[in-house]
């Protein structure tokens, strides 16, 4: 095991919960999307959000990731509050404590996917070496082609690159805004594997949004987002 993961499984034994939301509220035009939103994510857990489009889940983790500020309410990572941090500051906390798989993969495409990885290790503080070396096992185990630039890539394997950088530096939350989304089947189950065993691998804390339930299904806890309301989906009943 890396010093970094050691670290991270340090860190997140100290705290318990890895993201607190209390009182969350974001205002839109016309109408508030959530309405005193409450939200734990434990250490060694994994919860799966659904929604209809538009229900506001990708902003729910846009407000866990300190990129959008909402109109009330505290979000605390890893027992900071990102409304006390700015800048440099909220960069860093980011970088040690999150990890995020966006929705189109947001990779540079001038660079190679394994620069692309790598990146996100040397900024957090890495050696190059352990950077490098590390992006190449990700890379590897999710099946992500070498390439000079990941324009290259097909769509499938710049997602996979992406949830490859989002691993790396063996985050205290990971992040995922339909992770599995642009993945066929046999990927969906490569990745999901792979992000499902985080928490109790690393210790951390996952939160991801999907409209897949059988990805969903594969959580701890599956809550749904409806009318700016976080609730325990409903189970499904057995059939003869």
């Amino acid at each position: 095991m890396s010093k970094r993961s050691k670290t991270c499984q340090r860190r997140s034994a100290v705290v318990e919960t890895v993201l607190s939301i209390r009182g969350l509220t974001y205002e839109v035009p016309g109408r508030s999307l959530f309405s005193s939103l409450d939200l734990d994510v434990r250490a060694g857990e994994s919860v799966a959000v659904m929604g209809p489009s538009g229900s506001g889940k990708s902003t729910l983790l846009s407000c866990a990731l300190g990129l959008i500020r909402p109109s009330g309410g505290a979000v605390e990572v890893s027992g900071v509050d990102l409304a006390g941090l700015r800048g440099a500051a909220l960069a860093r906390h980011r970088a040690e404590h999150i990890g995020m798989v966006f929705q189109f993969g947001e990779l540079l495409p001038e660079l190679s996917p394994t620069d692309n990885v790598a990146l996100a290790a040397l900024l957090a503080g890495a050696a190059r070496v352990d950077a490098y070396g590390r992006a190449q096992e990700l890379l590897t185990q999710l099946g992500v082609p070498d390439a000079e630039s990941s324009e290259e890539l097909s769509g499938g394997e710049r997602q996979r690159a992406a949830v490859a950088r989002a691993l790396i530096n063996s985050p205290t939350l990971l992040l995922g805004d339909e992770p599995t989304g642009a993945l066929d089947e046999e990927a969906k189950e490569k990745v999901a594997d792979i992000l499902f065993a985080m928490p109790r691998r690393y210790d951390c804390g996952l939160l991801l949004v999907t409209h897949d339930p059988a990805v969903a299904r594969r959580a701890d806890r599956t809550l749904t987002l409806t009318a700016g309301v976080l609730a325990p989906a409903p189970t499904r009943q057995a059939t003869d």
